[in-house]
């Protein structure tokens, strides 16, 4: 056990004193020390003996941790090598990181309970990791647009995936979730693919060029989605159907339209981009887009044939 020494230059505190004006453990002080972060002489007895100065820098330790600000960074602060303020805001960065966790954790297990608990747990837990579930719904669209250029598909991905959300909201978690569930399921994977390049009629001999021309036309038919434009023939459809024309190298006429038109777009497909929207908001998607051509060329055969 160290015995406070007996000093004979007034200038320097024994471990004893440097404790009873700081209010920190004599125990704590030494572990300081042992740490770098307190700077100590010792009499030729071996006794610990500090300078005027360490009073305040001990009372600015002790400070810091009671805030949680981790002795690394304290370290650093006292070395004079990051500003305390910059140090301070790191530590807010870091506890706000924190919370965000806790609040996240606390949706999703509200979401778990808010239906049947075994089916919420399995449905919920697909996304507690944020990162891996954006991951799934990457893939599914890489796998989808595989022929598109990178730049293109990143385009692509950049606008039409909403990524976790950022709000500790159950319901939109349940819906994220749901999403997540639904491009693991093969039967979305087939349905989407084929709506995409409207299978049902074979032919396609440039997919890349399809789908660059495709997504044009969707985005010439996107402003009419977001005014809330009725599905119509018009130049939008025009635009569309031509793509698939082009693509198969056939000519945009009344029987090319009925075999495009054949079946209807699947529910999965719709079940796909209304989750989607309810999380990215008022933008409109590449899928809604495409769905108001796939209804408009409906109408346009529909009117043909009336």
């Amino acid at each position: 056990m160290e015995v406070p020494a007996t000093v004979t230059h007034n200038t320097r505190l024994t471990i004893g004193e440097l404790a009873l004006r700081t209010g920190v453990a004599v125990r704590t002080i030494r572990y300081y020390c042992d740490e770098g972060l307190l700077a100590a002489e010792r009499t030729s007895t071996g006794h610990r003996t500090f300078g005027p100065d360490a009073v305040d820098r001990l009372n600015l330790l002790r400070r810091l941790r009671a805030l949680g600000i981790g002795l690394t960074a304290i370290a650093d602060v006292l070395a004079g090598t990051r500003a305390l303020a910059e140090v301070i805001a790191a530590e807010r960065e870091a506890v706000a990181g924190e919370l965000a966790a806790l609040r996240r954790r606390e949706a999703l297990l509200t979401a778990v309970t808010a239906g049947e608990v075994g089916f919420g747990v399995n449905l919920v837990a697909a996304v507690a990791d944020p990162a891996a579930a954006h991951d799934v719904l990457v893939g599914f669209w890489r796998h989808q647009l595989a022929p598109l250029p990178a730049p293109v598909l990143h385009d692509f991905i950049d606008m039409n995936l909403p990524g976790p959300p950022v709000d500790a909201d159950p319901e939109l978690l349940l819906t994220y979730a749901e999403l997540v569930a639904a491009v693991r399921d093969p039967r979305l994977d087939a349905a989407m693919f084929d709506i995409v390049r409207h299978s049902a009629v074979p032919g396609v001999h440039d997919e890349k060029g399809l789908l660059l021309s495709v997504a044009q036309a969707c985005l010439s038919a996107a402003p009419l989605v977001a005014i809330g434009e009725q599905p119509r023939p018009g130049a939008e459809l025009d635009h569309y159907v031509a793509a698939h024309a082009t693509a198969r190298a056939e000519r945009d006429t009344p029987e090319f339209r009925e075999r495009l038109a054949l079946g209807a777009a699947d529910q999965r497909v719709r079940r796909y981009w209304h989750l989607t929207t309810a999380l990215t908001g008022e933008r409109v998607t590449s899928g809604a887009a495409h769905l108001w051509l796939f209804d408009a060329l409906t109408v346009s055969v529909t009117q043909s044939a009336g």
